[in-house]
């Protein structure tokens, strides 16, 4: 009976010894678990370019992986219907100039009359002249009794006539006057009718030679092309995606903070960023926090935070500088603190 309790006893150690070990390998496991502040996901700013005219691409050599500098052309497009449209409308922009009157013809047949007009008028202007120094003369002969009344009658009727006649010249020269003014602005009321039409077709010449101009898709940063959604002959139209390029030499780890993390970080601290190099060992960065939202949100389900049991997060944001190994969707660690 003694043998048997001595048994049972050394089997107990022996079960407390495993439990012992095995707690303290959970412990270590969990603790290198939790060894990082946060965790989340690389990314970067990816941009999609798209055709800005409608046509055949004519070439597309870029391939995926490469470096594009800014500025630098990557695909052409067949623009020829658009020069066809641009040569249409400035034929018809030409066209508008045959359209036009020219009032000059109409004018100069009334500057005409109104130049003989003039002659007329200083014709009988002289004409009166003559008179008034006769009337002067026989007015003084009729005092000396050395002229009759029906002289005197006769010069002051002459005058009478002659200053009718420069009147009537006179009126007719106001309504030469008018009349070419008239002729002046009626063609030029007509004209400008026709010339309005003139300034919406220069303005769709200026449209078609945008377009024109953008049948050279130029690259609009440095980067990498990531994804190709069409290739040299397919026929692309304005806003359909070309290629997608992001800069990855700087990298965005987007990750993920519980409220109490919330007072250990601030825009512009310097933390510690972790990738995996291998199973047991991590590759580190210094990154900066260029971001914090204002705004809790649940935790996503691929992110495991320092307080596992925290339901709502911050996100944060923190700029890496890209050494080649960072990819797109990496996981990343985070300490704030190095010690």
């Amino acid at each position: 009976m003694v043998i048997k309790l001595k048994i049972i006893n050394m089997k107990n150690k022996f079960n407390l010894f495993l439990l012992g070990i095995t707690t303290i390998f959970l412990l270590g496991c969990q603790s290198e678990e939790n060894q990082f502040d946060a965790t989340g996901t690389f990314e970067a700013t990816e941009i999609i370019v798209s055709a800005e005219t409608t046509g055949k691409i004519l070439k597309f050599e870029a391939k995926e992986g490469a470096t594009l500098e800014k500025g630098q052309p990557v695909a052409l497009i067949d623009v020829v219907n658009l020069e066809l449209q641009k040569a249409q409308v400035e034929a018809r922009i030409n066209a508008i100039g045959q359209k036009q009157n020219n009032p000059d013809p109409q004018i100069r047949v009334l500057q005409e009359q109104l130049r003989s007009v003039d002659a007329q008028t200083t014709t009988l202007l002289a004409q009166l002249d003559v008179l008034e120094v006769e009337q002067e003369r026989v007015t003084k002969l009729l005092k000396a009794e050395a002229a009759t009344q029906k002289q005197m009658d006769d010069i002051n009727g002459r005058i009478k006539i002659l200053n009718k006649q420069i009147k009537a010249t006179e009126s007719q020269k106001t309504v030469l006057d008018a009349q070419i003014k008239s002729a002046t602005q009626s063609v030029a009321i007509q004209n400008r009718g026709i010339v309005s039409e003139k300034e919406p077709m220069a303005k769709q010449v200026e449209l078609i030679n945008n377009q024109i101009n953008k049948a050279e898709v130029l690259n609009p940063i440095h980067g990498t092309l990531l994804t190709k959604y069409a290739e040299e002959g397919e026929f692309t139209a304005i806003g359909k995606p070309l290629y997608k390029v992001a800069d990855l030499s700087e990298m965005i780890l987007r990750a993920y903070i519980s409220g109490d993390q919330l007072g250990q970080v601030k825009l512009g601290q310097e933390v510690r960023v972790y990738i995996d190099e291998n199973k047991s060992e991590y590759r580190k960065y210094t990154g900066k926090i260029t971001w914090i939202s204002d705004k809790a949100e649940f935790t996503p389900k691929t992110i495991q935070t320092k307080n596992e049991r925290a339901n709502l997060v911050y996100a944060i944001k923190i700029k890496t500088i890209n050494d080649g190994h960072i990819k797109i969707g990496m996981y990343g660690e985070v300490l704030f603190d190095e010690e």
